[in-house]
């Protein structure tokens, strides 16, 4: 007599193979994919590092003119954060949307938690954050921003981040303020408020650890710092002298201030309206140096062995890359691989750089040790570039 154990696992293995046939898509991890935003067409790029190859392209995105990526803790899934208020769960193993929901207007970016179950969205329309499961996509929280004074609509919000504890931080643009979310009990966030922080913080960055939530601010000169351990201390400002105030140039571009980057004790962010690259000591938060280079920088890259720092710039000057020695602060290269270079990203251990060349169409591989390119793929305008690696830092 037949077993009919046997006879059930045989027809389950038989549907599954129907479904995903082997012959289809190979058998893979996901340690080595990442993803291109090509952000004319509403598509993903899907990318191995390794091969230094194009895998698959995704479409069914909507608006990406402004598109960020994080990705789930067995990098697995990307999640994509449209400038329509898309959300979207792409499956890189499948190399297909699993989900997709409109849940703002205009949304700008957004965070996974630290446990990688909550996803939260930051928008512009309705202002305020909105807080999703991370595998289904159902809503778990909506929490207004503050109302602007004429009653007319919610503030803005921008930099969303997550921090240790089960939390997320993000600033109000409108309202001047930083709003703390803790999960760490359960769906119901208590909330933190720092209030009158500086006037329109634009974007902000947390410290690699996770210390240190730094908002800069478009309306005034300074910036805004909340030591997350010590939240009861409230707001410092430091860098009174950086910001727009002072600036003796037209700013094309506002450089993202996830662009800065720290090497041992200094940080090297990017002057606004300004050629230069501000060195400062990372322990005290004072300048020490300012480098000149070749145009306005908006991304400030460390190799991951923290040797070399990589700097891209704004129009006009976008069709040039130039390289900073961490320890002497000179240029060591300028790199020119094509025209309106966006976005840069180093593989986890830093042996390739990829870099989007927007009006060149095509997305390039760069040896950072030998400063030349290995590999080139054609993209539709690139823009970010974001690899899975990424799901294990704190606060991208």
């Amino acid at each position: 007599m037949k077993n009919p154990l046997l006879g059930l696992i045989a027809a389950a293995l038989l549907l599954g193979g129907c479904a995903h046939p082997s012959s289809t898509l190979p058998l893979r991890g996901t340690g080595d994919l990442g993803v291109v935003v090509e952000r004319a067409t509403g598509t993903l790029q899907l990318i191995e590092s390794s091969t230094r190859t194009s895998l698959a392209r995704i479409d069914g995105l909507g608006d990406l003119s402004h598109a960020s990526v994080v990705f789930s803790r067995d990098q697995r899934y990307a999640y994509v954060f449209g400038r329509d208020g898309g959300l979207t769960k792409v499956d890189l193993l499948l190399q297909q949307v699993d989900k997709r929901v409109i849940q703002a207007g205009n949304s700008i970016g957004g965070a996974i938690s630290q446990d990688g179950s909550l996803i939260a969205v930051g928008n512009y329309e309705p202002g305020g954050v909105k807080v999703f499961d991370a595998v289904s996509l159902a809503l778990i929280a909506d929490i207004p921003a503050t109302p602007l004074a004429d009653g007319s609509r919610n503030s803005r919000v921008v930099g969303v981040t997550d921090v240790p504890g089960q939390r997320f931080i993000y600033s109000l643009f409108d309202t001047g303020e930083t709003w703390l979310l803790d999960f760490s009990q359960g769906n119901d966030p208590q909330i933190t408020r720092f209030e009158n922080i500086g006037n329109q913080p634009y974007d902000a960055l947390l410290t690699p650890e996770g210390r240190y939530y730094i908002a800069g601010l478009f309306g005034e000169n300074g910036m805004a710092k909340i030591d997350l351990w010590h939240p009861e201390r409230g707001v410092e400002r430091i860098l009174e002298d950086y910001g727009r105030g002072e600036q003796k140039l037209p700013v094309y571009k506002m450089p993202h201030l996830e662009g800065w980057t720290l090497a041992g004790d200094q940080a090297f962010v990017p002057a606004v309206g300004h050629h230069q690259v501000l060195v400062l000591d990372s322990t005290t938060w004072q300048q020490t140096d300012a480098i000149d280079v070749a145009g306005q920088p908006i991304f400030v890259m460390a190799r991951p062995d923290a040797r070399q720092i990589w700097v891209n710039f704004a129009h006009p000057d976008n069709h040039q890359v130039q390289v900073i020695d961490s320890e002497t602060h000179q240029i060591i290269a300028t790199l020119e691989p094509g025209p309106a270079v966006l976005h840069m990203e180093f593989t986890a251990r830093g042996d390739q750089l990829w870099l989007s060349v927007r009006d060149g169409g095509e997305i390039q591989v760069w040896d950072p040790y030998t400063l030349k390119q290995i590999a080139s793929l054609p993209a539709d305008s690139p823009s970010g570039i974001f690899f899975s690696s990424r799901a294990h830092d704190t606060g991208l």
